[in-house]
């Protein structure tokens, strides 16, 4: 359910909004504008400023997925501090923690907005454990990746489904596969322009606007999980680990993503 609109943000008309598809548009054009709409981000240093002009440079439905985790929890203050129009939805896989679910309620009272939440299809679910058993994601990758194919991929693309813009919590001290995360990018896999507002945000400063602000988070945080997914492929990390060493800790690769955040930009893809 969309926020409500301040007038600095309903200025979706703007003369430097990215373009609208058309049958002679091309990639190229929506990724000169998303370059553009990056530069711009770079240029500005409040959040609340950066998804409002988000808002006035995407046309169509933003949205933007939220895993409840600290930096979603941020960017959800500043769409409800903003008022910027953007819609705002979660993925219940179904093996969620506990503490991630009061998450979403404390969310929601707090700041006064109706938080969609995507379920996976369960026929696909049952035929995934039907095939690999309820804990078969460790014993393979392929395992892991077609749970996380079936409990998130294939219901953010049906959120995703009619947007023109998505907004993430994304940042680029998360992981070394995230190091260059930009501000805003033409995935050509979704068909629209992918926004990371919090891109070049530092932990100490995240932390910090949490805690000024009051922020709700996931108490899990304090004990150990700075990044937080299922509960079933997440473990509180070791002193000195990478905040993402908790997820799929079985599993001895580099980059480790379910598939929602790892896709190619347009123009990477092309070289």
């Amino acid at each position: 359910m969309p926020t409500k609109t301040s007038k600095a943000g309903a200025a979706n008309a703007s003369p430097r909004a990215i373009r609208q598809p058309s049958p002679t548009s091309t990639p190229y054009d929506w990724v000169a504008e998303a370059d553009a709409l990056d530069q711009r981000l770079s240029e500005i240093d409040s959040l609340e400023e950066r998804l409002l002009e988000i808002t006035r440079s995407v046309p169509g439905r933003i949205t933007f997925s939220t895993s409840l985790g600290i930096e979603d929890q941020a960017v959800l203050h500043g769409i409800a501090r903003s008022g910027a129009n953007i819609d705002v939805f979660t993925l219940d896989t179904g093996r969620h923690f506990p503490e991630t679910l009061d998450t979403l309620e404390a969310s929601e009272n707090v700041y006064g907005l109706k938080i969609r939440v995507m379920f996976p299809e369960a026929h696909e679910v049952e035929e995934l454990v039907a095939r690999d058993g309820i804990y078969g994601f460790r014993m393979a990758i392929e395992n892991r990746k077609a749970c996380c194919d079936v409990r998130k991929v294939r219901p953010l693309k049906r959120a995703l489904n009619g947007a023109t813009g998505w907004v993430t919590g994304l940042r680029r001290e998360q992981s070394s596969g995230r190091a260059h995360v930009p501000f805003a990018a033409w995935d050509a896999t979704d068909g629209l322009v992918k926004l990371n507002p919090l891109a070049d945000w530092s932990l100490e400063r995240l932390e910090s606007f949490v805690a000024n602000n009051a922020i709700p988070i996931n108490p899990l945080h304090d004990r150990g999980f700075p990044s937080i997914g299922c509960q079933p492929c997440t473990r509180a990390i070791r002193p000195g680990e990478d905040i993402r060493a908790g997820r799929w800790w079985w599993e001895n690769e580099d980059g480790k993503e379910c598939g929602l955040h790892n896709r190619p930009r347009q123009k990477d893809a092309a070289a």
